[in-house]
């Protein structure tokens, strides 16, 4: 991990994020390129499939990112945002070498 700058350079690395056209300082922002590692990537959408998934059965709590997100765009998009949250999760607790923290408890507490 300690090759990666950051979360986001690890997330390109797996193929979750739009390629980049920029030029001139005008950025713009392709498809998802699905270049990089293809089997940590896909584990990481299924998880995220099974979680927005989960939704019709359990709804998240209302104003929360993922609530927000499903009110205004498709599923298959929101499980790819929902997979680069959370490799730039996994980068950020590999370097800092912490566990995971529900943000819920951790923010109550």
């Amino acid at each position: 991990m300690e090759s990666f700058q950051s979360g986001r350079d690890f997330a390109a690395w797996l193929g979750l994020l739009p390629r980049q056209f920029s030029s001139s300082g005008k950025e713009r922002l392709g498809r998802v390129s699905k270049a990089g590692q293809a089997d940590i990537r896909r584990l990481l959408i299924v998880g995220a499939m099974a979680r927005v998934g989960w939704t019709s059965r359990k709804p998240p709590a209302p104003g929360t990112w993922l609530a927000r997100m499903l009110a205004r765009k498709p599923r298959m998009l929101v499980a790819i945002a929902l997979a680069n949250k959370m490799a730039r999760a996994i980068w950020a607790m590999l370097t800092k070498q912490e566990s995971y923290r529900d943000p819920v408890l951790f923010a109550t507490a």
